[in-house]
């Protein structure tokens, strides 16, 4: 009998009538075996690497912990692929008739298992938990760093302290008036305030930036403003940190180029954005250049690769080095000093360091004499990230930045394009017109990999970015990161005023870039806070993209292709209620426009509704829109949506309202939204999201067609840093009609 043939059942062996009944499982053992044989095929065919598709395992489980809502379905996630690992290497052990299949469900189950195992343990370890509640305080600590961020006019201080009620220690971040800084204010320095602490907070609404979660990995137990000045009671120790040399520079590069161009090359040269105003900050966000002015792997690719050429080429004319020493593993060691040095100057954050991390890879690879870029190192990078910043998964830095480089990996390995750049007899002018067009390609393609991830995180994206990227990338790369690094070297014999004049006119054609395209009809595409399954299918397509080879890649087109597709069809919801309940927004009345229910002065929440509904422009308030009913405590609205109206009633005030008069206004209508605890008098025909089930439930995004609510807490789950029990859930009555 053949190795993988199954036996034959006679038909004499069957009782009569039962025929079906006997060939029946050996119909579906042999489809199973059929279909083992021919995933076991594909995989021999594919050719794939296998350490790519393990880190996006180790990645997926770590996803799955922040998706997943409580311990218990962690544990049975880790049990369950460690079962699959389990059945994998004693079931088709065997004759060995599958081992590339037997290899994949245990290596895959098993990294699956250890990335959701690892950011347990890592949130367990490091995360700290809010203070219980906001107050007032005095308060005596130790300053960790001080961040200088004049657009804002203040300083933001990391202090080391103790939680005012508890005594526990904590670290809190607090602003200071600029007005109030001084030099004694730095790294070490014991200092005495009073001061306002809040709980890090969670998202406004569902889908919003989550800086409880930030703050839960960073140790972070408490935000807060000073409330008056701040006592040295001990200062510093001597001696200048690396937080004082940055200061320093980045004061020295401000005094050499006032105005915005100072602040950015600032930025370049110490890591300082603080000083950037709002309004270039946002052409250069919306005009999709935004990544320029934060330092990434672009900026220490620059550094370190200048470095490496230099030394290269400098020990090249030096004969008796050339012949002694073997001159890529020392320019190898030049660039990795100097990029390590780069990075800790400019602050050392953590998109920094991953960049760093994945430069010096590359680094290795070229010291040792293999492939700089190719999928395995990117993956060992982001092994290594994922490693120390497990948390970084679901943030867009890592996201973008990784997203990116894969592209450009993916793209450089395919045929097409290594025969098109393959060398040829040809002129210069063609040669350069080959190389603009692959610039523009690799531009699109990151621009296409990219715009998905913006939206989805930031619900907005520079529509032009890869046609600016193409001017402005080697603008910064080859013009002002080296311009102002001379300068710097200058400035040592003060010589260096004729490059900062250069170095400035090449900022500013990067900020006139940024706002011509920005200034551009359809430059900005925004979409709602919405859409994690489609979010997750452009991931998976992407990754299909780039990890296989030959043509089974481009089923990862199908994918991808809906994930895009559906997250640029979005629509958002009909209601976005803030957790105070003070703040709510309408859509799908006036095309294009938002109404709220307060305008106010208070930007950040007006800006967070105009974003999660995917909107741009000044909302307008319900007071001007005549579709409301509007007085000095109370407004009324009639929404038309799946085939029917719809009654809210909103509360603006907390006054006092007679409660036979709430009572029954309350009954006339649908859905009642207030900032204020309600009587139970008031009955709704359907929802009372009143401060009461607002502390529970957090923000909501509500669709009347459907009937749908959806709640920030939702997707918190039993993690540490959301401290709010689970939500109500309004009984399911059916509204009257």
């Amino acid at each position: 009998m053949a190795r993988d043939a199954l036996p034959d059942v006679p038909f004499e062996s069957a009782p009569d009538g039962d025929a079906a009944m006997q060939h029946g499982p050996w119909r579906k053992r042999g489809d199973l075996a059929s279909g083992l044989r021919g995933i076991e095929s594909f995989l021999a065919r594919a050719g794939f690497a296998r350490v790519p598709w393990l880190v996006a395992a180790f990645a997926a489980g770590i996803g799955a912990w922040f998706a997943l809502p409580a311990p218990g379905w962690w544990a049975a996630l880790m049990l369950a692929c460690t079962g699959v690992a389990t059945a994998a290497l004693l079931v088709l052990r065997g004759d060995g008739a599958f081992p590339f299949l037997r290899q994949a469900l245990a290596a895959l189950a098993l990294a699956l298992a250890l990335g959701c195992g690892h950011v347990w343990v890592k949130s367990a370890l490091v995360g700290a938990p809010p203070i219980a509640r906001p107050q007032a305080a005095d308060l005596t600590g130790t300053v960790l760093s001080h961040q200088e961020q004049p657009a804002e006019g203040r300083v933001r201080l990391l202090l080391a302290t103790r939680d005012p009620e508890s005594g526990r220690a904590i670290k809190a971040r607090l602003n200071v008036p600029l007005k109030l800084d001084r030099p004694e204010l730095r790294q070490g320095a014991q200092i005495r305030l009073r001061a306002r602490l809040v709980p890090p907070a969670p998202p406004m609404l569902p889908g919003g930036y989550d800086f409880a979660r930030a703050a839960w990995f960073q140790g972070i137990a408490a935000t807060g403003a000073a409330l008056g000045e701040v006592q040295v009671l001990r200062a510093a120790p001597p001696g200048g940190g690396l937080e004082d040399v940055q200061r320093a520079l980045s004061a020295h590069v401000r005094a050499q180029l006032p105005g915005s161009t100072g602040a950015i090359a600032a930025a370049y040269a110490s890591g300082d954005r603080g000083a950037i105003p709002e309004a270039d900050e946002e052409a250069m966000r919306n005009s999709g250049l935004a990544h320029l002015l934060s330092i990434s792997g672009l900026h220490v690719s620059a550094v370190i690769a200048a470095v490496y050429v230099v030394v290269l080429k400098l020990g090249a004319l030096w004969p008796w080095l050339a012949l002694r020493v073997r001159l890529p593993p020392a320019a190898a060691a030049g660039g990795a000093l100097a990029g390590i040095g780069y990075t800790l100057l400019t602050g050392a954050e953590v998109p920094t360091v991953r960049s760093c991390i994945a430069a010096l890879l590359v680094l290795i690879a070229l010291a040792l004499g293999r492939e700089a870029l190719s999928l395995w190192m990117v993956a060992v990078a982001a092994f290594v990230v994922l490693l120390f910043w497990p948390e970084a998964v679901v943030g867009p830095s890592f996201q973008m930045s990784f997203a990116a480089v894969i592209a450009i990996v993916a793209l450089s390995g395919t045929a097409p394009v290594r025969d098109f750049l393959a060398p040829r007899e040809e002129g210069w002018l063609v040669r350069s017109l080959r190389n603009l067009a692959m610039l523009l390609l690799t531009g699109v393609v990151i621009e296409l990999a990219l715009m998905p991830i913006g939206l989805f995180h930031f619900h907005q994206s520079g529509v032009y970015g890869a046609l600016a990227n193409v001017v402005a990338i080697p603008l910064t790369t080859f013009v002002s990161m080296p311009l102002i690094a001379l300068a710097l070297l200058l400035d040592a014999f003060g010589l260096g005023a004729p490059v900062w004049w250069l170095a400035g006119k090449s900022l500013d054609a990067l900020l006139t870039l940024a706002h011509f395209t920005a200034s551009q009809p359809g430059a900005v595409s925004t979409m709602p806070a919405r859409g994690r399954g489609a979010f997750l299918l452009f991931v998976a397509g992407g990754l299909w993209l780039a990890l296989w080879n030959g043509r089974v890649r481009l089923w990862g087109l199908v994918p991808a292709g809906i994930g895009a597709f559906s997250l640029a069809t979005l629509t958002p919801p009909d209601l976005l209620v803030s957790g105070d309940g003070r703040h709510v927004g309408l859509t799908g009345e006036l095309p294009g426009e938002l109404l709220v229910l307060r305008e106010g002065r208070e930007g950040y929440a007006r800006d967070t509704l105009l974003e999660l509904a995917g909107m741009s422009g000044a909302p307008r308030s319900l007071d001007q829109w005549p579709g409301a009913r509007c007085n000095a405590d109370l407004c009324v609205v009639q929404l038309r949506r799946g085939g029917r109206d719809w009654q809210v009633l909103m509360t603006r005030t907390r006054d006092r309202l007679p409660e036979r008069e709430l009572a029954a206004a309350c009954e006339r209508v649908d859905l009642v939204i207030s900032d204020r605890w309600l009587p139970r008098s008031c009955r709704p025909r359907w929802l009372k999201a009143d401060r009461r089930y607002l502390e529970r439930s957090g923000g909501l995004a509500i669709d009347l067609a459907d009937r749908s609510v959806v709640s920030v807490a939702d997707s918190q789950g039993d993690h540490g840093w959301w401290v709010g029990p689970a939500p109500y859930r309004p009984r399911p009555t059916q509204p009257n009609q």
